[in-house]
This record gives structure tokens, sequence and C-alpha cells, in this order.
């Protein structure tokens, strides 16, 4: 099992062949041309992730006006906003059994479906109930994309690169909450009067808000289209008995027909073996699953519990709370999703360079230090009345506090954004081995999408009951736990191929025996 305890220096994996660890083309990048291939179907495949990213925060500028259209209290509001979630851990579930069955490409295609009717209906709905249900729908396509894009990018991408391709996942992840954010702003300021006004009427006698859940239609469509024109993965194909195909796919993105055939060979020696073996299953013996399936399942919830969702969900509440007003809040939010994207491209410029091992101990120890200052920075707040809501408070931070607790933000959102966002995603399409990844991802994603969900509809009660230094204290002693979980029990798998995935530990140094 790839599970083993290591220190904080270079680990190297152990049970990989050297020589199909290094590649052709050795670990520097990108230099056979026939990458591109790879690169483009790496792309096409992220488009879910831009779904998903999109999904995440395109509600954040409804859901003030559909809370005061259908009158909502804030506990059906909050359930309206998260219920989304539920049905991603859903459809992360469904998602993984459906592509052993189906193939990654139509499982793919069924979630672009189910996300466009969504998208659409969420936008007619006549009431909360309806709205909740066609929510929870758009909830289980975007989980269904969340678990194949990984899985396809990492199996059709080449060993010395596949780091990067599956960093793409959690790119267009940022990209579609910065895309939604906009899109968001752009209607409400479309509508006639002054100001952005959600609620206000725009086309065909439907309001900004409703305009904000139909839109997502248009890359919805995009990811069904290329989910019908982008090859199946390899070893899919070869599972169903289709060498001829798998062998053209695998040439188009390795370069070479020998390469393509030796890769070919290797993963008929894999799926010959797991047939030999007894039927793949989850289960094991640490609390009735595999110690590595725990390993995937504790890296998501980790990924969670550090709060970074609080930071986008309720960055325009969480904002005008400590002092800025409502322009000055939208401002604040387009700039940390900015710094989102642009720090993913750090962990795509280093995760098959340095490993995915140092960079999720780096980004665990630098959120940690950002969120215990955020914490401290909040246990200096005080309240004043709110003067354009009587009977309601507003928190204020005194003196530096305030840019203590921003710059503290965004430091936070850039030690996540180039770590623990893409490197989770990259580990978890590419530590299962071959005969449980599908299912092994799904079940992964999907306590993923239940740990959002506990943290979305949690923070507003923690908020009210202590204030933000209390949540963001909870956030990095998570934090802190997730550094000695990924030094404990996180493998190094740069440079490992697919078909090494099964046996790999990691090598602890300090006393020079694998765990």
């Amino acid at each position: 099992m790839a599970t083993g305890t290591g220190s904080t220096g270079s680990d190297e994996p152990v049970g990989a062949s050297p020589a199909r660890a290094g590649g052709a083309s050795g670990a520097g990048g990108l230099r056979s041309p026939h990458h591109g291939k790879a690169v483009g179907l790496a792309i096409a495949a992220a488009v879910g992730g831009f779904l998903f990213g999109f999904d995440s925060s395109v509600i954040n500028g409804a859901v003030k006006a559909f809370t005061d259209e259908f009158a909502l209290g804030d506990a059906l509001s909050g359930f309206a906003v998260a219920v989304a979630l539920l049905g991603c851990a859903l459809g992360a579930w469904l998602g993984g059994r459906l592509a052993d069955r189906w193939g990654r490409t139509r499982v793919m295609f069924l979630g672009a479906v189910l996300f466009f009717v969504s998208s659409i209906l969420s936008g007619i709905a006549f009431g909360v109930w309806d709205l909740i249900l066609w929510r929870a729908m758009a909830g289980i396509g975007i989980g269904i994309a969340s678990v194949i894009a990984p899985a396809y990018i990492a199996e059709i991408a080449p060993a010395t690169i596949r780091g990067r391709l599956g960093s793409l996942q959690q790119l267009a992840i940022v990209i579609g909450i910065f895309a939604a954010l906009l899109s968001d702003q752009m209607l409400a300021l479309a509508t006639p009067g002054e100001g952005a006004d959600a609620s206000g009427e725009l086309w065909l006698g439907l309001e900004a808000w409703r305009w904000m859940f139909i839109v997502a239609v248009v890359p919805a469509t995009v990811y069904g289209v290329l989910a019908l024109m982008i090859p199946e993965s390899p070893r899919y194909l070869v599972a169903q008995g289709k060498q001829d195909e798998a062998l053209s796919v695998l040439t188009d993105v390795l370069g070479t027909r020998e390469e393509a055939e030796n890769r070919l060979g290797e993963i008929q020696q894999t799926i010959k073996a797991d047939e030999s073996a007894p039927k793949a299953s989850l289960r094991g013996p640490r609390f009735g699953l595999l110690p590595l399936v725990w390993v995937g399942i504790l890296l998501s919830v980790f990924q969670q519990f550090v709060g970074i969702n609080v930071i986008f969900y309720y960055s325009n509440t969480l904002w005008q709370a400590v002092g800025f007003d409502e322009s000055d809040s939208f401002t604040i939010s387009t700039i940390t999703s900015i710094t989102n994207v642009v720090v993913t491209f750090i962990a795509i410029a280093l995760v098959d360079k340095v490993g995915r091992r140092p960079l999720l101990l780096i980004g665990s120890a630098g959120m940690a230090l950002c969120l215990g200052l955020m914490a401290l920075a909040f246990t200096q707040s005080y309240e004043i009345p709110d003067p354009e809501n009587a009977g309601e408070v507003l928190t204020q931070l005194p003196g530096s506090w305030g840019t203590v607790a921003l710059i503290a933000a965004n430091a936070f959102v850039v030690f996540f954004g180039a770590t623990w966002g893409p490197l989770v995603w990259v580990l978890l399409g590419e530590m299962f081995p071959n005969r449980i990844r599908a299912a092994a991802l799904g079940l992964a994603a999907a306590a993923q999408w239940i740990a959002n969900f506990l943290i979305t509809i949690s923070f507003p009660p923690l908020l009210g009951a202590f204030g933000a230094s209390v949540p963001y204290l909870m956030y990095a002693i998570f934090a802190a736990l997730s550094f000695f979980f990924t030094l404990w029990k996180v493998p190094e798998t740069k440079g490992v191929e697919l078909e090494d995935m099964e046996g790999l530990k990691v090598e602890r140094r300090t006393r020079g025996a694998a765990a």
C-alpha cells in the first residue's frame, strides 16, 4: 500500500523501476513534441474543473436576491447554498463506479448534461424547494466531473508531466471561480438603475440572479462537446479488450509506436494480474477500508477543513464584516480569486521538479501560520451598530488589524493555491492502483464534498456564536495536522508510472526503512 512515513527531506519512492520512473524525456519537462497531444486532452478534461469552480461561486452573487425573493430564513438560505455540495458528494461516488462500467468520456458527457439541464431549471425556479432540487442536480453533475477529470488526465498523461497536467484541474477550478464572480458582477451591473442589483430584471422578464445560473449552460455545452470528441482512456479500452484503440491513443500521447506498445504491454500485465487477484474492492483492515483509500479520504478532508471555501463562499459577507463596504468587498474577492489563479501556475511549474510531498509540507506550514494570524487579528475585533440595518451589528478591526487580516487571508490563498489546491487532485488521480482507481477516487472525492458541505454550513453559526477568531483558529489547527499527516502517510509519486503504484511506499530516511 502507498502509505508510510517520511522526513521533510527528499524522499524517493520505493518499488518503482528507475527507468520507468524517469521516463523517456526525463524529469525536466515538455521535451517531446508529442506531449502537446496529452496537454490538449488534459485541457479538454479539465473543463469539468471549470464547471466545478463556476458552480461553487456563482451562487455567491445570487444568494441575497433569491433569499429576499423567496423570503427565506438564515437556515433555509444556507441549505439552499450548501445543498449542491451534497449532490456533488453523490455525483462523485456514482461517477467513480459508472466510469468503470461506461468509460470515462461517457460519464463526462452525463455530467455535462446534468449541469446543463439544472442550470436552466435553477434559473426559472418557482420557489425555494424546486431551486434546491435543481441545485442538487447540478451538484451531481459537478461531482461526476470532479472525479472523472483527474482520473482521465492521470491515465493519458506521460509520467514525466503527469503532475503538471493533473494540476490543470485546479487551474480550471480557480478560473471557474473567477469567471463566476465576474459574471455575477456584470449581470448585476446590467440591471436598470444605478449600482449592482442581482434582484433587478434583465432579459425575458427574468431577474439578474436567475441569469447567473442560466449562463452556466455555456461551459456545460463546451464540456459536453469536448467529452464527445476526446478519445477514451487507454486503460479503460484495454480492460474492454479494445487493444488497437488503446494503442492508437498511447501512440498519440507518447510519440512513438514502440513506446506505446511497451506501455500497452504494461497495462495488459497489470489488468491480467488484477483479474487473477481477488475481486477489486476498497475494503480492507483499517476501519473497513484499505489504508491507501484512507490516505485519499484524509487528503480530501484536510484540503477542505483548512477553510479555503469560507474565503470564496462568504467572501463578500466576510469582508463587509471587517469594515469594508460592499464595493470594496467585491474588489477584494476578485483580487483573491485572481491571486488563486496566478499561484496555481507555481504548482504547475514545480510539481514534477520538486515533487508532491515537499510542496504539501510547505503549504501546510504556511497555511497554519496565516490562519493563526487571522485568528489573532479577530481576537481584537469589536462590534458597532449597522447604520443601514436597525438592530444588527457590524464587526470592526481596530488600527492595522484589518490590514493584517487581509494580508494573512491572501497569503493563505497563495499557500493553498500553490500546494494543497492542485496537488490533492494530482495525488487522487494517480496514487491508487489501476484496479480501484475510479472507485477509490470517487469515494475520496465524495468525502471532499461532504467536508466542503460541513465547512460551508458550519461557518455562519460559528461566526455568529464566537466571532471569526474561533473558526479561523480551528482551520489553523487542521492545517497543522495536515503537515504531520503528509509527513507520516503521504507517499511521493513523482515520476512513477501508474502501473507501478501498487506497493509504493515512502522511504523513511531517519531509520532507513520503509513504513
